[in-house]
């Protein structure tokens, strides 16, 4: 019996570390520094930067380039006001309506630590202005990965934005950002 029981807790302590490890891992995509507004808090992906401050957002994030993207993506956090920046469905059809021959939004919904939290991707050719209302001229193959936060002050945007392999490679850091979410 003593030989069957060693290697049936030796099993059972790898399974346990094995999760213990997955989670460190997403643990420790997150950095220390965090952001905040409207009562809610998050941590900042740590391979982020944090970007210059704009004009309409509390914070401003850059995750870097894939390998083949020049550029990097970017992940816009906007607040304005309780009860100011619309509804979820318009917030959704207008960041739809910066891409030309999108793909239909994939938008799915859920909560987060008490906080309702509405996500959505989309693909396309964007065609968003850029800084003070400027076009930047049409970008073929960018995607965009945005959740709009129910927070307890108003409504939080987080709007990810750049070529598609550097959207991709940083969607797991998005959304360990977006489950860092606490009141």
């Amino acid at each position: 019996m003593k030989r069957l029981t060693l290697p049936l807790l030796l099993v059972s302590l790898l399974l346990i570390g094995c999760s213990k490890k997955e989670e460190h891992a997403v643990q420790s995509a997150l950095s220390k520094d965090k952001g905040s507004v409207a009562g809610i808090e998050w941590s900042v992906p740590g391979r982020w930067t944090i970007g210059a401050q704009r004009q309409m957002r509390v914070a401003t994030y850059v995750a870097p380039p894939a390998e083949g993207d020049s550029e990097s993506a970017e992940c816009a956090v906007s607040f304005f006001g309780p009860g100011q920046g619309g509804n979820i469905d318009l917030n959704i059809d207008r960041w739809f309506g910066q891409f030309e021959g999108g793909t239909v939004p994939e938008k799915t919904s859920r909560e987060v630590n008490g906080v309702k939290v509405t996500t959505v991707k989309i693909s396309g050719t964007y065609t968003s202005p850029g800084v003070m209302m400027q076009s930047m001229g049409k970008k073929p193959g960018y995607k965009l990965y945005g959740a709009i936060v129910e927070a307890p002050e108003g409504t939080v945007f987080f709007k990810m934005t750049g070529p598609g392999k550097s959207v991709e490679a940083a969607e797991a850091e998005f959304d360990a950002m977006i489950g860092s979410l606490s009141k």
